[in-house]
């Protein structure tokens, strides 16, 4: 067994060396702890430093307020479902038939390829929030009542325009030639104001809803985006990127568009049907009994098709996520698809998908067409009637062109209202979609917790009867009452076989899970208690197999690590990680644009930079899983001089593929199923015959060294 004395800091980046000091081997593998350091002053405050300072803005307002919606809900009492038929007039029995039709419809089971974090007995379909729409919709209420104030008084000039049409027909078919132009210059000149005036009411709530829904959507979108940044790891592993750019987009883009019309048009189409309904009354009692004759069948209409495309939307706009999700997925791997030249597979697959989407939102375009078509009796019936009241001088021709230019209207409205309810479903349907990840409370916590002071921290992990399986794989158990101490500035490997947990080790120590059971420790201090942002952007550096850069800069990749460095801070970060001579070989050195996920390097060069990134924030723990397992061999040389540079002083945690990597660590654990099943130095691991001689000679057979 080995034992480790304590490495005190002296300042930053100046660590005392230790002294390695024998003990009598045991048959137990487990690293014992010695006696810890005194007690730590941990800072419990919640003050934030420069680097991660949150600014409250309106969606930052928005999403503290929406995480507040589900839990007042979950205290009220349960309401009736939600009817959005609410202000299409009829029969009672009509209005009962829909809310029993949209409540089987708001019942359909959802159809979603996201794989559930738990096993559930149902899958819930998303519920829109009218409490969560108002969080957004508050900041521009006073431009949204303007433009609802706007729309009103268009409507309203709408109503006058038929019986000013009226009007002049009357001066046309009554007046003798020689008094026609005085006569209709009145009644020509109130036509005209009332359509530049109605033009200009128009125009004004269109930019108001434009500029209120553009704004909402803004909010809308950063508000979304912020709740998925502050989701776990896991639920990134439970739901496909493509579905969650898909809300992002294509969902609050639906929103948008549906929240615009049904506002504008929606109110506009009501105002004008009460008001042309009033005129009509006043023109025909008789006519607007027709027409009142014929309503309740066009209502009736509406309700059945409305509730038939409140379950075919839902199911249109999960079709559009597969399809999004099966492109962003091949073009992700462009390069994978080439190599296998699996273009047309992959053609195929998207062409389906985008097919199937295509038929169903046919379907719906079918659906608002029938609505169309159904309310044209009102106009035949108008003409028919009209024509025998004219025939017996009981209506003038004056009063019919104003009887059918209103009737129109309601027709139009009518016809609008039916499309809008389509329209209306979708946004809504939309809205309950991106609505769902707002109300997510993430397991793991991005900010909040203690924070260990940097001149005391030393960097000792410890875990302790660990117990971990994935939240995706809730039944197959990783880690197995796994217990390990890292002490600190000293460097510990770990080695088995692939899908033995190496990995997930370092998983639980940047805290992207917590363990089902047991702790891991920081200096005696269980990592849940403490500030994940501070724990991962100041005291552990990660460097992984397949470093990701962004499609900017060298400079700006390096400096991702610690974004207040400044320019000579990243270079001295670059010539630490032997990264600085290949970076000024660039035609733009620095400032090179390194493409997508680093295209446009070699791997070794990548993994340099990653390095330097790393280390750019001087971190206490260095966490290097399978660093140089894909780079060739002269690469992996250089990469390896940078490595051994960077772990100086530090708590090293490898996990290592090629075992000659790591035989200088000070300690070296080989996994087998969850367990630690040998630990030791390279020399005693080896004469013990073990798990790791046997990992050994494989990979001698293989033709590593």
């Amino acid at each position: 067994m080995f034992h480790f004395t304590r490495c005190s800091r002296l300042t930053r980046g100046t660590v005392t060396s230790d002294r390695l000091l024998n003990s009598q081997k045991t048959s137990d593998f487990m690293i014992h702890h010695l006696n810890r350091r005194g007690q730590h002053t941990v800072s419990w405050s919640s003050a934030q430093t420069p680097s991660t300072q949150i600014t409250v803005s309106t969606p930052a307002r928005i999403w503290r307020q929406v995480q507040k919606v589900p839990r007042l809900a979950s205290r009220q009492q349960p309401r009736p479902p939600n009817i959005t038929l609410k202000f299409i007039l009829g029969p009672a029995a009509l209005i009962v038939t829909a809310r029993l039709l949209g409540t089987g419809a708001h019942c359909e089971a959802d159809v979603n390829n996201n794989v559930p974090l738990e096993v559930q007995a149902k899958e819930k379909i998303p519920e829109f929030s009218w409490a969560v729409l108002w969080e957004f919709v508050r900041p521009q209420l006073f431009a949204l009542i303007g433009a609802i104030i706007l729309a009103f008084g268009a409507a309203a000039l709408n109503i006058q325009i038929p019986l000013m049409l009226g009007d002049l027909v009357n001066v046309v078919a009554q007046e003798q030639a020689g008094h026609y132009m005085r006569d209709i210059k009145a009644p020509a000149m109130k036509l005209l104001g009332l359509y530049g005036l109605q033009g200009l009411l128009t125009s004004g709530y269109i930019i108001l809803l434009s500029r209120v829904g553009e704004r909402v959507a803004a909010d809308m979108r950063t508000t979304l985006f912020t709740s998925l940044l502050r989701q776990d790891v896991a639920f990134f592993d439970a739901n496909k990127t493509g579905q969650l750019v898909n809300r992002l987009t294509s969902d609050i883009q639906e929103f948008k568009s549906s929240f615009r019309l049904v506002i504008s048009q929606g109110l506009r189409s009501a105002t004008q049907t009460v008001g042309c309904f009033v005129s009509l009354h006043i023109i025909s009692p008789k006519l607007t009994g027709l027409t009142v004759v014929v309503l309740p069948c066009l209502v009736g209409a509406g309700a059945l098709i409305g509730s038939f495309l409140r379950k075919l939307s839902r199911k249109a706009q999960e079709q559009v996520a597969k399809a999004t999700g099966v492109a962003d997925e091949t073009l992700g791997n462009v390069r994978t698809v080439r190599a296998f030249a699996m273009e047309d597979r992959e053609l195929e697959m998207y062409a389906a998908e985008v097919q199937k989407s295509a038929a169903m939102n046919e379907t719906l375009s079918s659906g608002h067409l029938l609505n169309i078509s159904s309310s044209t009796g009102i106009v035949l019936g108008n003409i028919f009637a009209g024509g025998s009241l004219m025939a017996r001088n009981d209506m003038s021709p004056g009063d019919l062109m104003s009887f059918l230019v209103a009737s129109q209207t309601v027709q139009r409205s009518l016809a609008s209202i039916s499309i809008l309810f389509g329209q209306m479903v979708r946004g809504m349907s939309a809205g309950a979609r991106v609505f769902e990840y707002l109300a997510l409370e993430p397991t793991v916590p991005l900010t909040g917790g203690g924070r260990i002071p940097l001149k005391s921290l030393t960097g000792r992990v410890d875990f302790m009867n660990i117990n971990f399986s994935y939240p995706t794989r809730p039944g197959n158990q990783i880690l197995r009452n796994f217990n390990l101490t890292l002490p600190p500035c000293r460097t510990v490997a770990i080695v088995g076989v692939s899908g033995g947990g190496k990995s997930t080790v370092a998983a639980l120590l940047e805290r992207f899970y917590d363990p089902s059971s047991g702790e891991v420790m920081l200096d005696g201090l269980d990592i849940r208690t403490l500030d994940p942002s501070w724990l991962r952007g100041h005291v552990i550096g990660f460097i992984s197999q397949e470093p990701v850069l962004f499609g900017t800069s060298v400079m700006e990749n390096i400096r991702f690590g610690k974004p207040s460095a400044t320019d000579a801070e990243v270079m001295a970060a670059a010539k630490q990680a032997n990264a600085h001579n290949f970076i000024t070989g660039f035609l733009d050195g620095y400032n090179t644009v390194v493409g997508e996920r680093g295209v446009t390097l070699s791997g070794g060069q990548k993994q340099r930079i990653a390095i330097a990134r790393a280390l750019i924030k001087n971190p206490s723990i260095l966490i290097l899983d399978e660093a140089t397992s894909a780079l060739d061999a002269e690469s992996e040389r250089v990469v390896q001089e940078a490595l051994d540079r960077a772990t100086t002083g530090r708590t090293v945690l490898i996990i290592a593929h090629r075992l000659s990597t790591i035989q200088g660590a000070d300690l070296i654990c080989v996994m087998s199923n969850g367990r630690i099943v040998e630990a030791g130095t390279h020399l005693e691991l080896l004469s013990k015959g073990g798990l790791y001689a046997e990992l050994i000679k494989r990979q001698r057979s293989d033709g590593h060294k």
